[in-house]
């Protein structure tokens, strides 16, 4: 059983809190390109707020619990437990009423070499519930702007987990995908969705884009979130998304199990 204090310990070790391994000086970097509404940053949030590069670092401190001295630029960032295991124990309760609606529900990454597993393992849980797990826009094409031009990739889902992937030289449904931010995967899906006829999911659980985009779009969404991503917790300080679990999102996909048996267990989903 992952009790609040075996997990904490968790979390520690793994590095998922605590002494994080993100860099300050990247952190420092994505507050100030977000306090300049770069797109590459705000990955589908429009913020309401001024939000100017203190104000984005005094939110990251609350909600992270890193420093909130702006003198300290270099050196790993740190993340409190306590505020993940809070953010968790949330997490779990939203995931607890979908199940209880029969919710249907998106789930989608930016992540998939890291965060696969733990989405996966609460879409099975969730499908056993009695929730839809969505699949819309499978192998549809999606045109990306990335750090290298834009690049043309396809929509994917494994165990029913949407991710972009490059369009040759991986098998459909295979793993993984590639790292992306951007929000037009799930703009793309909830379009398709739309077409379609519906359903539209009543929840969206994801990271990058996924929470932000949807979280925008006016869906329920919850995530998970490195103190380098300042745009989900700006959209939950604004009301746009619902839960943020702060938490190194690029740690070995193992260390994230226990998260998932913890929030199972908190939402009563264990089976």
């Amino acid at each position: 059983m992952w009790t609040p204090a075996r997990l904490r310990a968790h979390l520690v070790a793994a590095r998922l809190a605590g002494v994080v391994a993100t860099a300050r000086e990247d952190s420092l970097r994505r507050y100030r390109l977000f306090a300049a509404r770069d797109p590459r940053v705000l990955i589908g949030i429009d913020p309401e707020g001024a939000w100017g590069q203190r104000d984005v670092l005094r939110l990251m401190a609350r909600k992270c619990g890193v420093s909130a001295d702006p003198r300290h630029t270099r050196g790993p960032d740190v993340i409190d437990p306590e505020r993940t295991l809070a953010a968790l124990d949330a997490f779990a309760e939203r995931l607890r009423e979908a199940a209880r609606r029969g919710a249907p529900v998106l789930f989608g990454t930016g992540h998939p070499q890291r965060l696969l597993g733990f989405y996966a393992g609460l879409a099975d849980a969730l499908s056993a519930a009695g929730c839809e797990v969505l699949t819309p826009a499978q192998g549809r094409s999606v045109d990306i702007l990335t750090r290298f031009g834009l690049r043309t990739q396809r929509l994917d889902y494994v165990r029913g987990v949407a991710l972009v992937r490059e369009p040759a030289g991986e098998r459909p449904g295979g793993e993984p995908g590639v790292h992306s931010h951007s929000p037009l995967p799930v703009r793309v899906a909830l379009d398709a969705a739309a077409e379609a006829g519906g359903p539209l999911p009543e929840l969206v659980v994801g990271d990058h884009g996924w929470v932000c985009g949807a979280g925008q779009l006016g869906f329920e969404a919850i995530g998970l979130a490195d103190t380098d991503d300042p745009a989900p917790f700006v959209g939950e300080a604004e009301g746009r998304v619902s839960v943020v679990v702060p938490v190194d999102d690029a740690v070995p996909s193992a260390a994230y199990r226990p998260l998932a048996r913890y929030v199972l267990n908190r939402a009563c989903l264990s089976r």
